[in-house]
C-alpha cells in the first residue's frame, strides 16, 4: 500500500478534470474499472503528445521558411547596396578623368540603371511588408484557432484576437489597393499575397460566423413560435415571446455586440477587396451581398417558421400572416441595437431594417417556389390532361392576392423610418417582394397571366354581350373631360377590368417582368375589346350601309368608344410606370412587342409606350369609320339635291316669288342639317368636328363640280340666286363656326367670279395668276377661272 502514489488534492484538478472523474467514477463498480480508464487516459494523453510534436515540427518548418526568405530578402539588399557603392565609384572616377562631355552621353543609361535600382529596392520593401503583414495575420488565426480548441480560453480574447486580424487585414489591403493603383506591373506579388489572404478568410469568417451562431443560441434565439396561434397572429405584438436581442444583457450582450461587429468588419473587408479585384468589370452586382449577420438572424426562424407552413399549405394565409407578424415584431431592434454597429463598421449602404425585411420576403419567396407553386403546377397539368376544371386556378389567384396583399403591408415596414426602397449601385430596385418569386420561373409569369387573362374574359364578356352597356354613356371620372368623349359604359367596364390587371403587376420587381405580364394580359384584351367594336360597326353597315339612324348611332358609339380608349392609353403611356416598360426593349433585342397580334414592332418604336401598336389601332378605327360617315351623309345629300343640280335652267332665271332659297335644294339640306344634329347629339366633340369639316369640303366639291364645272351659264338673276343658296348652305355649318365660308373655298370664290363685273373679270384673266391673287382667288387654277368667266352671260 505504501508503493501506491496517493491523488493530488480535490482543489488542486481543473474543472473538467473533475468533471470527468466525477462522469465515469459514480459508483463502487465503476472503480473495478479503474485500470480500462487508466489505460484510456493514457492512450489521450499520448496523442497529445503527438500533437504537440506535430505542432512543434510544423512551427520550426515554417520558422526556418521564414528565416530563409528573411535571408533571401537581405542578399538582395546586399547586393542593392553594392551596386550603388559601385555605381557611385563609376560617377566619381568618370567624373575625375573627364572634362563632362563623356559623362552627359553616359547620363540615360546610368538614369535607366538608377530606376532599375530603385524599383528593386521598392518591391523588396513591399515585399518584405507584405510578408510582415501576412505573417501577423496568419499568426492570429492560428491563435484564434487554438482559443477555440480549448475550451478553458477566454472568449473575450478569441474576439481580441480576431479583431487583430481583420485589423491588419484592412491595412494588407489598403497596402495592396494603393500597390495595384501606383504599380500594376507587381500583378504577381498582388496575386501571391491574395492567395495567402483568402487561405486566412476561409478560415476566419467560418468561425466567426460558429461564434456567432452559438452566442445566438445562448440567449434564445430564435424566439419561441409553438405558442402561435392561427387566432393569435393578427395581434399587433407578441406578449408571450420577448425579444431575445432586447433581453440579453451584461456580457453576453456585449460578446454578440463584438461579434455582429466583427463580422461587418469582415464583410466590408470582403467587399473591398471584391471592388479591387472586379475593377474594370461589372462589379456591382458582385459588390452588394445580403448582410451576413442579420442572415444568420433569418436562417433560424425561417427554419423553425417551416414547420408551421407545412401544416398550412391548404391555408396560405397564415403562412403570410405568420412572416409579416415576425418581421413587423423584430423590425424595431434591427434599427436600435444592431445598425449602430454597422454604421461603426463602415459598411455603407446596407440598412438592418431593410435587410431584415428582406431576408424574411426572401425566405417566404423560397418557401413558395419549392413547397406552394409546384402543388399548383401540378394540379393546372392534371387539369389539362383531364380537362375537369378543378379549384387550381381559383387557388393560384387566391395566392397571387395574398402575395400582392403581404408585399403592401410589407412595404410601410420599410417606408415608415424615411428610408425609401434602396437601389443597388447599378441602379436595380431591391426585390423586398414576394412575387421576386417569378424572376427565375418566367414560365411560372406566363401561366399566371394565362389565368388572369382567362378570368378577365370570363368577366368581360358577358358585360360586352350585354347591350345596355353600350346605349348607356360613361358616368364617373376616368377622365377629365369624360363627357365629350360620350362613351358606352362598356368601355369604361373594360377599362376598369384592364386597370385591375394593371394593378396586379405593379408590384412585380421588374420592369421586363411587368411589361411581359402586361403584353400577355393587356394587349389581348384591348385587341378582343377593338374587335368587338369592328364587328358592331360590320353589322350596322351590312344591314342598312348606315343609312338607317339607328346604325348611324351604333357606329357613332363604337367610334366614341375607340376615341375614349385611345385617350385613356395615352394618359396612361405619359405615367413613369408605362413609361419605363415602353423603354423595355425584352430578353432579346428586336423582340416583338406584338406577339399576339401578328404585326412585328420595330425596337426604335418602343419609346412610343408600351400601347403604342395599340393606340394606332384606335387611331386607324376612329379614321376609318368616321370617313365612312362622312361618305353616306354626301352619298345622301348628294342624292337628295341631284334635281337641284340637273336644274341649269335656273341660273338663268329670277328666284321663285317669296323664295330665298331654291326649293330643290331645301330636301337636300333637311336631311343635311338632320343627319348633322343626329351625328351631333351621338358622336364625341373630336371626331365630330372632323366630319362637319369633312362634309364642308364635300358639299364644296360637289356643288363646284356639279355646278360650276358644268358649263351652266349664269346671268345676274341666276348670280343672286346662286348666292342666295350658297348662303343657305352656309347657314347650316354656321352653328359650328363663325366663317364657314373658309370651308368652302372653291365655292366662295366661284361666287366672288360670279359677282365681279365684266371688266374687273375680264381684267383678272388676262392678268393671269398674279392677277387673280390680287383680286382674292388663290385656291382657283387659271382654266377653272377662264371657264366660269366663259359661263358668266352679262346682259347689260
Amino acid at each position: 500500500m505504501d508503493s501506491l502514489q496517493g491523488l493530488p488534492p480535490l482543489s488542486t484538478l481543473s474543472t473538467s478534470v473533475s468533471s470527468t472523474l466525477n462522469a465515469k467514477l459514480g459508483t463502487n463498480h465503476d472503480l473495478t474499472q479503474a485500470p480500462s480508464i487508466v489505460a484510456e487516459f493514457l492512450t489521450q494523453c499520448d496523442d497529445l503528445e503527438r500533437n504537440l510534436v506535430h505542432l512543434n515540427r510544423t512551427l520550426e518548418s515554417n520558422l526556418a521558411s521564414y528565416a530563409s526568405f528573411s535571408n533571401r530578402i537581405g542578399h538582395l539588399f546586399g547586393i542593392v547596396n553594392s551596386k550603388l557603392i559601385d555605381l557611385g565609384s563609376s560617377v566619381c572616377l568618370r567624373s575625375s578623368v573627364s572634362d563632362g562631355q563623356g559623362l552627359g552621353e553616359e547620363l540615360p543609361s546610368l538614369a535607366k540603371e538608377v530606376a532599375r535600382v530603385e524599383a528593386v529596392r521598392a518591391y523588396a520593401e513591399v515585399a518584405s511588408k507584405l510578408d510582415n503583414l501576412i505573417g501577423d495575420i496568419e499568426d492570429a488565426v492560428s491563435s484564434t484557432m487554438n482559443k477555440n480548441l480549448r475550451k478553458d480560453s477566454s472568449a473575450q480574447n478569441s474576439e481580441e484576437t480576431r479583431m487583430v486580424a481583420i485589423k491588419t487585414l484592412k491595412v494588407t489591403e489598403d497596402l495592396l489597393t494603393s500597390v495595384t493603383k501606383a504599380r500594376p506591373q507587381w500583378a504577381c506579388l498582388v496575386s501571391a499575397v491574395d492567395h495567402r489572404v483568402d487561405r486566412s478568410l476561409a478560415i476566419l469568417r467560418p468561425q466567426a460566423i460558429a461564434d456567432h451562431r452559438a452566442l445566438l443560441t445562448s440567449f434564445g434565439w430564435p424566439p419561441s413560435l409553438s405558442n402561435l396561434t392561427s387566432s393569435s397572429l393578427d395581434a399587433r405584438k407578441s406578449s408571450e415571446v420577448p425579444n431575445p436581442l432586447f433581453t440579453m444583457h451584461g456580457d453576453l450582450k456585449r460578446r454578440y455586440c463584438e461579434n455582429f461587429f466583427a463580422l461587418c468588419c469582415l464583410q466590408e473587408l470582403q467587399r473591398q477587396r471584391k471592388s479591387r479585384q472586379l475593377e474594370g468589370h461589372n462589379r456591382e452586382v458582385a459588390l452588394h451581398q445580403p448582410l451576413w449577420a442579420i442572415e444568420e438572424l433569418v436562417n433560424p426562424v425561417s427554419v423553425a417558421c417551416q414547420c408551421h407552413f407545412s401544416k398550412w399549405i391548404d391555408k396560405p394565409e397564415f403562412i403570410f400572416a405568420l412572416v409579416y407578424k415576425i418581421t413587423r415584431d423584430y423590425v424595431d431592434s434591427m434599427d436600435e441595437l444592431l445598425q449602430p454597429l454597422v454604421d461603426e463598421a463602415m459598411l455603407t449602404g446596407y440598412s438592418c431594417k431593410e435587410e431584415w425585411i428582406s431576408a424574411m420576403v426572401t425566405s417566404l419567396s423560397t418557401y413558395l417556389a419549392k413547397e406552394i407553386f409546384p402543388i399548383y403546377i401540378g394540379q393546372l397539368e392534371e387539369e389539362s390532361v383531364t380537362g375537369i376544371r378543378s379549384q387550381a386556378r381559383t387557388s393560384w389567384l387566391h395566392l397571387i392576392d395574398l402575395m400582392v396583399s403581404f408585399d403592401n403591408r410589407i412595404k410601410p415596414l420599410v417606408e415608415q423610418s424615411g428610408i425609401l426602397l434602396s437601389l443597388l449601385e447599378d441602379g436595380t430596385p431591391r426585390k423586398i417582394s414576394s412575387l421576386s418569386v417569378f424572376c427565375d420561373r418566367p414560365d411560372w409569369l406566363d401561366m399566371w397571366a394565362e389565368i388572369e387573362l382567362d378570368d378577365a374574359m370570363e368577366k368581360l364578356k358577358p358585360e360586352i354581350d350585354e347591350e345596355r352597356n353600350w346605349t348607356k354613356k360613361v358616368q364617373g371620372a376616368d377622365l377629365s373631360n369624360s363627357d365629350d368623349y360620350k362613351s358606352p359604359a362598356v368601355s369604361s367596364i373594360t377599362f376598369t377590368c384592364l386597370s385591375s390587371l394593371i394593378e396586379r403587376c405593379r408590384l412585380l420587381p421588374t420592369v421586363s417582368l411587368r411589361s411581359r405580364f402586361l403584353r400577355l394580359t393587356s394587349t389581348p384584351v384591348i385587341n378582343f375589346f377593338l374587335d368587338c367594336l369592328l364587328l358592331r360597326c360590320q353589322e350596322a353597315e351590312g344591314l342598312t350601309a348606315l343609312t338607317d339612324d339607328d346604325a348611324l348611332i351604333k357606329v357613332s358609339n363604337s367610334v366614341n368608344a375607340a376615341h375614349y380608349s385611345e385617350s385613356i392609353l395615352k394618359e396612361w403611356c405619359e405615367d413613369v410606370f408605362f413609361l419605363e416598360m415602353g423603354l423595355d426593349q425584352g430578353e432579346h433585342p428586336g423582340e416583338s412587342v406584338a406577339e399576339y397580334s401578328g404585326r412585328e414592332v420595330p425596337i426604335e418604336e418602343y419609346g412610343n409606350g408600351i400601347f403604342h401598336e395599340e393606340i394606332v389601332k384606335f387611331e386607324d378605327f376612329r379614321t376609318q369609320w368616321v370617313e365612312k360617315i362622312t361618305m353616306v351623309i354626301l352619298r345622301g345629300f348628294d342624292a337628295q339635291c341631284r334635281d337641284y343640280i340637273k336644274d341649269r335652267r335656273q341660273w338663268q332665271e329670277k328666284s321663285e316669288e317669296g323664295w330665298t332659297v331654291s326649293q330643290t335644294l331645301i330636301g337636300a339640306l333637311d336631311y343635311l342639317q338632320a343627319k348633322m344634329a343626329l351625328i351631333e347629339e351621338n358622336l364625341n366633340r373630336v371626331d365630330f368636328a372632323g366630319i362637319w369639316r369633312s362634309l364642308a369640303a364635300g358639299v364644296d366639291k360637289l356643288i363646284f363640280n356639279g355646278i360650276l364645272m358644268s358649263n351652266v351659264k349664269f346671268q345676274e338673276e341666276g348670280v343672286e340666286r346662286f348666292g342666295y343658296d350658297v348662303e343657305v348652305v352656309w347657314g347650316v355649318f354656321r352653328a359650328w363656326c363663325l366663317r364657314p365660308e373658309g370651308f368652302f373655298l372653291k365655292v366662295s370664290e366661284s361666287l366672288k367670279l360670279l359677282k365681279m363685273e365684266k371688266e374687273q373679270l375680264e381684267d383678272s384673266l388676262k392678268g393671269g395668276q398674279k392677277r387673280m391673287k390680287e383680286n382674292g382667288i388663290r385656291h382657283l387654277s387659271v382654266a377653272e377661272v377662264e371657264k366660269i368667266g366663259k359661263n358668266r352671260v352679262y346682259t347689260k
